[in-house]
């Protein structure tokens, strides 16, 4: 198989499953601890590394709240979105629905109307200064329970800022039941906000049911153990109900024990509409690019193959069909000129 790491560098991209402190990268999380020293997180990069290394995915949420900890004015607020931005831009992702947990910010005392404030100027300077069109989903951090999920869809609907397109559920599964949240989603999409919790990442297909039926979710976070269920896998490919997948996450958070274990091609082979994604790049030492090329060597797919993977995300997007047709031609146009160029 040719080396696509060329070619997908430069391939346009959407991204639809990316957290926001989850996107901070080491320089930005060295400079956050070095401003509050009383942070437990190291300033050091190859001590960062160190600190980035999960041990299950309980570690993880402990790191990862470590680091949000770290966000606490509204200046660290738009610093941090405008830079996940470059990063993005860097990797030609054109249209990115990042995934903001609000909760965390505003109930370590963040300014509520500073922190939309923040997002949202971050959000126009990276539209018109590095051609990234950003979108938000908020979500609920479940582990914090239902007032987070309270406070969460008042933020949502109160404050609701022009970026917000979606409505979420994240941070641990075990043991925290997704029915409890449907009135908290039944308000978000009577709000005319789209319903993308994450299931079946750390638990069984049992929760990516419960994220369909009683939350009614256009889209599933992960859904890596939905393959246990063929009726589930069955439903999802019928019904055009996208899985948000990221493979380096599934391996660092030891959700899946190896990379060759993936079910990313059993996802395929049923005809679900896999989407690639990076979750928390940084911590998990990756970024969309890496993604593409772990799918690409588990998929055997050429050029043409990971095109189609990035027009998958494409038509899965909440982005308007005027965009949703202009980045698939961006993304055919591109993959044209490159298959037309004599051997590079």
């Amino acid at each position: 198989m040719n080396d696509l790491h060329p070619f997908i560098a430069g391939l346009p991209k959407a991204e639809l499953h990316v957290h926001h402190v989850g996107s901070a990268s080491p320089r930005i999380v060295s400079e956050l601890a070095a401003h509050h020293p009383d942070s437990k997180v190291p300033t050091d990069p190859e001590a960062l590394a160190d600190f980035f290394t999960f041990t299950d995915f309980a570690h993880f949420v402990d790191v990862y709240l470590s680091v949000v900890d770290l966000i606490r004015t509204p200046e660290d607020v738009r610093l941090l979105t405008f830079e996940v931005a470059r990063d993005m831009a860097r990797q030609n992702i054109r249209y990115a629905e990042l995934t903001v947990t609000p909760f965390s910010s505003t109930r370590r005392g963040i300014p509520e109307v500073g922190f939309m404030e923040a997002i949202e100027d971050a959000r126009k300077a990276a539209e018109a200064e590095l051609g990234v069109v950003l979108r938000w989903c908020f979500d609920i951090p479940g582990e914090a329970g239902l007032e987070a999920a309270a406070e969460t869809t008042r933020l949502a609907l109160d404050l609701r800022p022009d970026g917000l397109i979606s409505f979420g559920l994240g941070g641990p599964e075990v043991g925290v039941e997704r029915p409890q949240f449907k009135p908290y989603f039944d308000r978000a999409i009577a709000a005319g906000l789209h319903s993308v919790p994450h299931a079946g990442e750390t638990t069984g297909p049992q929760t990516v049911w419960d994220a369909l039926t009683a939350l009614r979710a256009e889209r599933i976070g992960h859904g890596t153990s939905s393959v246990q269920d063929p009726k589930l896998l069955d439903h999802l490919a019928e019904h055009r109900i996208p899985l948000e997948v990221c493979p380096t996450s599934n391996i660092a958070t030891r959700a899946v024990a190896d990379l060759d274990l993936h079910p990313v091609r059993e996802m395929v082979e049923a005809g679900v509409l896999v989407t690639i994604n990076s979750d928390d790049p940084p911590m998990f030492g990756t970024d969309l690019n890496n993604e593409y090329a772990v799918a690409a060597r588990l998929l055997g797919l050429d050029e043409r193959g990971v095109a189609d993977l990035a027009k998958n995300a494409v038509e899965a997007s909440y982005l308007d069909q005027a965009g949703k047709r202009k980045l698939a031609t961006e993304i055919d146009t591109y993959t044209a000129n490159w298959l037309e160029t004599p051997a590079r």
